[in-house]
């Protein structure tokens, strides 16, 4: 709720302060004394567009700042929250700086912020209806809000948007898996001719290079290994060699080991030792005979699967020792690419069954919605004849978007059509021709959506336009329905508007030197019975103008 509003070097108004309350207030006074600026101002503190004409002549800048009162758990904490703004959580401080060469500056709180956070905060605090202004219910992009809080669809319209994120994100893993997918099969010849090629040759293990150079490098020097190994063993085992040796001095000591009598003990055991030894080098050597013989196929063998890996390696950019890891990787690649398909339909799946359950809350969000609208249809029907607005009628137009429209609060669009005369087609409400009738239907919407409305403070400017007599009556008895739940300011030039008003102030032009000057004055008991008897009476107010004004406020 607005509490208090100042004015600084604003056009006509040079420095205004002014305090309000709950309930229906009114603003009155006479044909440019100045209500527009007090409009103006208020927009300009809203975040509305800044003309640098607002400034006062003379002056540097103008400044508007507003406070509220704000209810708790009001949507506008939780916004600023957002933007990392501290403040009180019951009040809030708006304020906007214009300069005289068009540059402007909003604050929050005296915290300085985008005029676009402005605008945002405005909008959720105050709705502002002129019969020329194109914002709330008259842009079309509200209208789905507006009846979703009239029909109460909270829960429907949470079990859609759980609907459409679970969708989106199974279309995201769809769309995934199809990438991978065809990825893989851009790699799956290359993946089918290397593992072909790997299944040929079969690499091992990782000592398997080692092993096969040792090998080949054996049988290159085959002869030459093989002339040492018989030349070893004639040495050790043959005729004159260190066996034969071996046992002539093991005879030798033998024979004198009684005499002896234990002397030659430890070289018996020795020469034991050196001739086990021996004969375990002889056998070696028979082995190492059996393995270098010389065999030219073998070679050729061992050298073309060496030779072979080592040219998978460089192919792949791998070292041999890693031919096995990726024949073992690559055999895995293909196995996931053959299990792909499968796992694509599933995933498929997945996703269709995702949007035939948004396209099912959708579907039984939009049906609540076609009631809720026929229910408003109703209401507002019953609102328009006392405003003037027999011939009238109101229709909320519900439409299925294509899917590319589709969304989160489902897939409906929301339009409030009206037609004026009948016979015509409805069309969009801010279409209406007239001002005055614009104004009486968005007073008609806003008395019915009343309960549902966001924001705490109504602003209607002139909504009594081009009526007067039982019209006007219906129009004050209408505002001050709406003021029972909310603050709602008026401007008007109705008698009967004015009477009904828990609060009065006149607005009044005063020329002093060389300047005017635009004022606002607070109205008690007596003065808003002698205003309203000039809004009755005119210029010269009349006893009769004044009894007339006594009955209207006596009535309201």
């Amino acid at each position: 709720m607005l509490r208090h509003l100042s004015i600084r070097d604003v056009v006509l108004i040079d420095r205004l302060d002014l305090d309000f309350d709950a309930g229906l207030g009114v603003l009155t006074g006479e044909t440019g004394a100045g209500k527009s600026i007090l409009l103006d101002s208020l927009g300009l503190v809203l975040g509305a567009r800044g003309d640098s004409g607002l400034v006062r002549t003379g002056c540097e800048r103008a400044v508007v700042s507003a406070n509220f009162e704000l209810k708790d758990d009001h949507e506008v904490a939780a916004l600023l929250a957002e933007h990392g703004l501290d403040g009180d959580d019951e009040t809030l401080v708006l304020r906007r700086v214009l300069g005289a060469d068009g540059r402007s500056r909003a604050f929050l709180n005296d915290q300085p912020v985008s005029i676009g956070l402005l605008r945002d905060v405005g909008t959720r605090l105050v709705d502002v209806h002129g019969q020329f202004e194109h914002h709330g219910l008259l842009n079309p992009r509200t209208h789905g809000a507006a009846l979703d809080a009239y029909g109460a669809l909270d829960d429907p319209l949470a079990e859609t948007r759980r609907a459409h994120l679970a969708w989106a994100a199974a279309d995201a893993a769809l769309a995934e898996t199809a990438a991978r997918l065809a990825k893989a099969r851009e790699d799956e010849a290359f993946l089918r001719h290397g593992v072909e090629e790997l299944d040929a040759i079969a690499p091992e293990d990782e000592e398997e290079e080692e092993a096969l150079a040792e090998r080949r490098q054996r049988l290159q020097h085959g002869e030459k290994l093989t002339a040492a190994v018989n030349a070893a063993q004639a040495a050790l085992a043959g005729d004159g060699g260190a066996d034969q040796r071996l046992q002539l001095a093991m005879r030798e000591l033998d024979r004198v080991a009684q005499p002896a009598a234990g002397l030659f003990n430890g070289a018996v055991e020795a020469l034991d030792r050196a001739a086990a030894e021996l004969a375990e080098a002889v056998h070696e050597l028979h082995g190492a005979e059996q393995d270098i013989a010389v065999d030219p196929a073998a070679l050729d063998r061992i050298e073309q699967r060496l030779f072979a890996l080592r040219a998978l390696a460089r192919k792949h950019g791998c070292a041999v020792d890693g031919l096995a890891a990726l024949h073992e990787s690559m055999r895995q690649q293909l196995a996931a690419l053959d299990d792909a398909g499968s796992q694509l339909t599933e995933v498929s799946g997945q996703a269709e069954a995702a949007r035939r359950h948004y396209v099912a809350t959708a579907e039984s969000l939009s049906r609540a919605r076609q009631a809720a609208a026929q229910a408003l249809d109703r209401a507002v029907a019953a609102e328009l004849p006392p405003l003037k607005l027999e011939h009238a009628s109101f229709e909320t137009q519900i439409q299925r978007l294509d899917e590319a429209g589709w969304g989160p609060l489902g897939f409906d669009q929301i339009r409030f059509m009206v037609a004026t005369n009948p016979g015509t087609a409805p069309g969009p409400i801010h279409r209406i021709a007239s001002g005055g009738e614009l104004s009486r239907f968005m007073l008609a919407l806003k008395v019915v959506l009343a309960d549902s409305a966001g924001q705490n403070t109504l602003v209607f400017d002139e909504v009594d336009a081009g009526v007067g007599g039982a019209t006007a009556s219906a129009v004050g008895q209408r505002l001050a329905r709406l003021s029972e739940e909310r603050q709602v300011l008026v401007v008007t030039h109705s008698p009967q508007v004015a009477a009904v008003g828990a609060h009065h102030w006149r607005v009044v032009k005063r020329e002093e030197v060389e300047r005017v000057v635009t004022e606002v004055a607070v109205l008690l008991q007596a003065a808003r019975q002698e205003e309203i008897a000039r809004m009755i009476s005119g210029a010269e107010v009349t006893d009769e103008a004044r009894a007339a004004a006594a009955r209207l406020m006596a009535g309201a």
